[in-house]
């Protein structure tokens, strides 16, 4: 449904639209209002815009075609006189946004030379019109500012997932407590994800928060204020699809109630901050809030980001990975020297060097990666940058889980003899993954001949049968002491009471030591 700025004429009028008009599709809709009867008259150099558009695979290329389409099965039908007049563009396209203004005012001046009236969805294009004293109408939205595929989105509506001759359906819940729920029973039409998708097109050319992040052949990734909208068509998907997700809640960080310890850490030591989780779990919510948290203890905060879905305050810049390359926003944010930098979904070789590259250079880095599980974050980085180099780039992983800190990594660089391994020669460097809150060490990264290896120690442990069999000599030995096997090491506790007793034994505990080849450590207790 549209309304009308301007007034109609009656009888024989022809109608000349603008390429605003043709690809949000407004001429097909007022001919089925019964709005526009008579002659409809099309530029020859909008069609020229509009295969060069299609030609780069640009929805807006393809909207506009569809629309030309729709009105000459109008004129077959006599609902209409259609016609096609006027002179192609001359030379190449170069500039296109000189090209498109420079058609709009060839497609202005017709109207006005042959007394028609202009068809425009562009409200500058409306303006200039009625200053020339050119009949023209301006097709809107009836509810300004709210976009057609909005009215599917409820207060608690994560994401709606819209596909041609397919019924609507959304996530409704939260991170991690969700359920699809069908919006109707009846299949949308390609006109209408169209239409939608020419909506969305056309919004991100007034809208001073909606940018193109992404137009291939094929789709369209945007960002509309707090909606990121991926938009696919034939012949990269089976039908138009239109998926939008946007955040239900923006939190600060005092919201998580994160333990003591994990603030003070992110405080004053961490600075390569790895932040992880699966698909749709808050990850981005949780970095958002780091980055104000940031901001506000006054560190100087940017964001690498694909799309920029971010919301953030004005304080915070972001960049688009898509408008410039790895070399220029590597240059950049080395001499504007920002605090920290956030660099939201890494997925590929260039981003995680990216990222290390900064990290080393200095800069306080929070990434942002898909993952299952906390140490297949960290496993992300190997065969990236060499083994030694994870822990001076990574200091700190925050594994996310319905959308709350689900687990904490520290990850360090040591020399020793990896868990498990019995010859003394076998030592080497290591790096250790241990659980931030109680120090208990989880993962061992390490090479092992040309293999790098993860090693799950905490498996490990309790499950070594050389562990079972040295508590189980020394109990025979040592009956009345308490066994146990704590941080690598068998832990004999005695009381100061039975020292005098045991004395001697302690020093065949050296033996079973050097035997087994793992540490027995004496605890005197009063």
């Amino acid at each position: 449904m549209v309304w009308i700025v301007g007034f109609r004429i009656a009888g024989e009028t022809v109608y000349i639209p603008d390429l605003s008009a043709l690809t949000q599709g407004a001429v097909s809709r007022l001919i089925s209002e019964g709005r526009v009867v008579g002659k409809v008259v099309i530029h020859r150099s909008l069609i020229q815009i509009l295969e060069y558009h299609a030609s780069k695979g640009r929805v807006i290329g393809y909207t506009g075609l569809e629309e030309v389409k729709r009105l000459r099965e109008h004129s077959d039908s006599g609902t209409i006189g259609l016609e096609i007049t006027g002179e192609r563009l001359k030379g190449p396209i170069t500039d296109e946004e000189q090209v498109v203004n420079e058609v709009n005012a060839v497609v202005r001046e017709y109207a006005y030379s042959v007394n028609g009236v202009l068809i425009t969805g562009s409200e500058l294009q409306y303006q200039v019109a009625k200053a020339m004293g050119v009949q023209v109408i301006l097709v809107r939205d009836r509810e300004q500012g709210r976009l057609g595929f909005e009215r599917f989105f409820t207060e608690n509506t994560m994401s709606i997932h819209l596909k041609e001759g397919v019924a609507p359906v959304a996530k409704v819940g939260r991170p991690g407590e969700w359920r699809f729920t069908r919006l109707g029973d009846k299949p949308l039409t390609r006109q209408e994800i169209e239409e939608m998708a020419n909506e969305i097109i056309e919004a991100t050319r007034s809208r001073s928060d909606a940018f193109i992040e992404i137009d291939r052949a094929g789709s369209t990734i945007v960002q509309l204020g707090s909606y990121r909208i991926v938009i696919t068509r034939p012949p990269l998907s089976d039908g138009w699809e239109i998926t939008a997700v946007r955040p239900l809640k923006k939190l600060r960080l005092e919201d998580y109630n994160l333990p003591e310890e994990l603030v003070k850490r992110l405080n004053e030591r961490a600075e390569g901050i790895l932040i992880a989780g699966a698909p749709g779990m808050g990850k981005t919510t949780f970095a958002q809030a780091l980055a104000e948290y940031y901001m506000r203890m006054n560190k100087v905060v940017k964001t690498v980001e694909s799309p920029r879905d971010m919301m953030l305050p004005p304080d915070i810049t972001q960049y688009s990975k898509h408008y410039a390359d790895i070399g220029e926003l590597h240059d950049i944010l080395l001499l504007s020297r920002p605090d920290y930098t956030v660099f939201d979904e890494m997925r590929t070789d260039e981003d995680f060097k990216l990222f290390a590259d900064l990290r080393l250079a200095g800069i306080g880095m929070i990434g942002v990666v898909h993952a299952t599980s906390p140490i297949d974050a960290v496993q992300r980085f190997i065969g990236r940058v060499e083994l030694g180099m994870i822990p001076s780039i990574i200091d700190t992983v925050i594994f996310i889980r319905n959308g709350q800190v689900d687990k904490v990594y520290e990850v360090k660089m040591t020399v020793k003899l990896p868990t498990g391994l019995r010859e003394a020669e076998l030592s080497r460097p290591v790096v250790e993954v241990r659980d931030f809150l109680t120090g208990e060490l989880e993962y061992e990264i390490y090479t092992f001949g040309e293999q790098t290896v993860v090693v799950p120690v905490k498996k490990l442990k309790g499950k070594h049968p050389t562990h079972e069999k040295v508590i189980e000599e020394l109990g025979k030995l040592m009956p009345e002491a308490d066994i146990r096997f704590e941080n690598d090491a068998i832990v004999v506790s005695i009381t100061r009471s039975d020292l005098r007793k045991y004395n001697k034994k302690i020093k065949r505990l050296r033996k079973i030591e050097e035997k087994y080849n793992l540490p027995i450590r004496v605890r005197i207790e009063e």
